[in-house]
């Protein structure tokens, strides 16, 4: 089974179908979660506003997969997150709102007890006491309620690693050029273009699936059909403003006339999205416009006691959606389509996913493994996803135990090896090994103290880092976490990166001036002013023991070659 694209789509089919005992590939044009997978709002959750829709089958389908990621696949990158859904209305909308996280809530039960606490009602001095940057001036009160938190583009590299673990081979930067048919037109393969070398080669495969989200339409066009699905591009927004900008110890949710807005803790920042407008742009080159930034302003300050400006804003980042197209309703808003996943074959052959949600990810894979393998073979080989933990996962308790002792022969603060741990989980001895080889490793990266540059090392020799950028924008999320944009740290990241990848000093050169070019400037429409699509936090809390992100962040292989995930 050859799975194209490397986003959380394909990474999970290419798990599905490696643990399954198939023989798998997956390859991606670009890098791991390169594309809509890194550019999330970096939530799992069940999706309160489908509930307005009636889709009570999408939510409790996603209740149930954040609770096994929480859980079972993948809880040492998962956190527990309390979100406020503030009230303007004592009375009507309390019983309105109430009764439909009681069901959202009560939808977590049905899949045996809940991975998160329960909801609770907030009086208008609660409210102040969780949130007190909210302006209760004009609320009346709210709703406490859980969903989760993770790192969207480290859950990909997490999964393809773990496939690469059950034997799948994964190869990024690796473009599909043309789908390989036989005499009967069956798609039996692919041309692959090395974006690396300049050659190409051939992979042959019984079964292609087409998991390139927004690309979908492109892809299914090189097997020289076009009456496959149809997905509409949906740009989402979101700004970065620093924690102490905004007092609070939860998250926010609340509606907006075009979306839902978020108000997500992140490290030392709050994450505030989204904007859900279509696109018809460059697909990888989405970026945040005056006017979606201005957009988020407006509606998060008609919340705050204080409002923010847009000089509060340190970093904004965009990504694009991809919503199934209704065939029957062209040109339909984007925020009305479905999020729910569709699986269709347009040739014989070849297998195409579209639609869903980073959620459930692990529900479309199984469904598109299922349908390309046809219901007899499906039943003989199951799906295995649902027990199987990610790499990092198995022994959590242990290694979350020995926290206090790493602390101590590391000279590291708790908010450090905590930060580790839900990063690596138990995958955190590889990278203490490494320091163990170089100490000089556990210093923190120049002008992103909140990384080790053990960490950079270990993206290149276990995480198939190849270039600059995938550890700035994705095995680290330096680009989005300080508002430079890693600018100081690039010089000391890209040494590191030259001494395990060979560089010489011409092409060391060449990556730092490609990265800050590109994070520089991004050409967008002559009517929009341009801005850059990421950056964000600062350095750790001062107090390891009382800041909130100290609470709120606790913990409750082999070397790669370079073009693999590694093991």
């Amino acid at each position: 089974m050859l799975v194209i694209g490397g986003g959380v789509t394909g990474a999970g089919i290419a798990l599905d179908a490696a643990t399954r005992g198939l023989k798998v590939g997956i390859v991606e044009a670009d890098d791991w979660a390169s594309g809509t997978s890194s550019w999330s709002s970096k939530l799992l959750h069940g999706g309160l506003r489908y509930l307005e829709m009636l889709d009570f089958v999408l939510v409790h389908e996603a209740i149930l997969e954040r609770n096994l990621l929480l859980r079972v696949i993948a809880p040492h990158l998962a956190v527990p997150v309390p979100f406020i859904y503030p009230l303007h209305k004592a009375v009507t909308e309390r019983a309105y709102v109430g009764s439909g996280i009681t069901l959202y809530d009560s939808m977590a039960w049905l899949g045996g007890t809940p991975a998160v606490p329960g909801h609770r009602h907030l009086t208008k001095r609660g409210l102040h006491e969780l949130f007190p940057g909210l302006d209760e001036n004009r609320l009346a009160g709210g709703i406490r309620y859980y969903d989760a938190r993770i790192d969207d583009a480290r859950l990909v590299s997490t999964l393809v690693r773990t496939a690469a673990h059950f034997g799948a081979r994964a190869v990024n930067r690796a473009k599909v050029t043309a789908l390989i048919t036989d005499e009967f037109d069956r798609v039996r393969g692919a041309e692959v273009l090395d974006r690396e070398s300049g050659k190409t080669f051939t992979v042959r495969a019984k079964n292609v699936i087409n998991a390139t989200g927004v690309w979908t339409e492109q892809t299914e066009a090189l097997s020289g059909t076009s009456g496959g699905l149809k997905v509409l591009a949906s740009k989402g927004v979101h700004i970065v403003v620093p924690r102490e900008r905004i007092p609070g110890h939860a998250g926010i949710i609340s509606q907006t006339e075009k979306s839902v807005l978020f108000v997500i803790p992140w490290k030392g920042r709050w994450i505030i999205g989204t904007t859900d407008t279509p696109y018809t742009g460059d697909y990888a080159k989405p970026v945040a416009t005056e006017e979606d930034i201005a957009y988020l302003i407006d509606h998060v300050n008609e919340l705050l006691a204080d409002p923010i400006s847009r000089e509060d804003v340190v970093g904004t980042y965009a990504g694009l959606r991809p919503l199934l197209q209704p065939g029957t309703k062209a040109g339909t808003a984007s925020t009305k389509v479905s999020r729910e996943h569709t699986v269709a074959s347009p040739a014989p052959g070849l297998t195409v996913i579209a639609g869903g949600k980073l959620t459930t990810y692990r529900v479309m894979a199984e469904d598109a493994v299922n349908f390309a393998l046809g219901p007899s073979k499906a039943r003989k080989k199951p799906s295995r996803t649902k027990q199987t933990p990610l790499l990092g996962a198995r022994g959590l308790d242990a290694i979350t135990a020995k926290r206090a002792e790493i602390s101590r022969i590391h000279g590291w603060p708790m908010w450090r090896v905590n930060r580790l741990i839900n990063r690596y989980g138990t995958l955190l001895y590889d990278v203490l090994e490494l320091i163990g080889v170089e100490p000089e490793l556990s210093d923190e990266i120049d002008g992103a103290p909140g990384y080790l540059q053990a960490e950079v090392v270990y993206a290149v020799t276990n995480e198939g880092a190849l270039h600059l950028d995938d550890v700035m924008e994705r095995r680290t999320r330096i680009s989005i976490e300080y508002p430079d944009r890693g600018a100081a740290a690039v010089d000391q990241v890209s040494h590191l990166m030259a001494a395990q990848l060979g560089w010489g000093e011409r092409q060391r050169l060449a990556e730092v001036d490609g990265y800050l070019a590109e994070t520089a400037h991004t050409g967008i429409g002559d009517d929009q002013e341009p801005v850059v699509h990421a950056s964000g936090d600062d350095v750790a809390p001062a107090s390891d023991e009382t800041a909130p992100e100290a609470v709120e962040e606790s913990v409750a292989g082999d070397h790669a070659d370079g073009r693999s995930a590694g093991r």
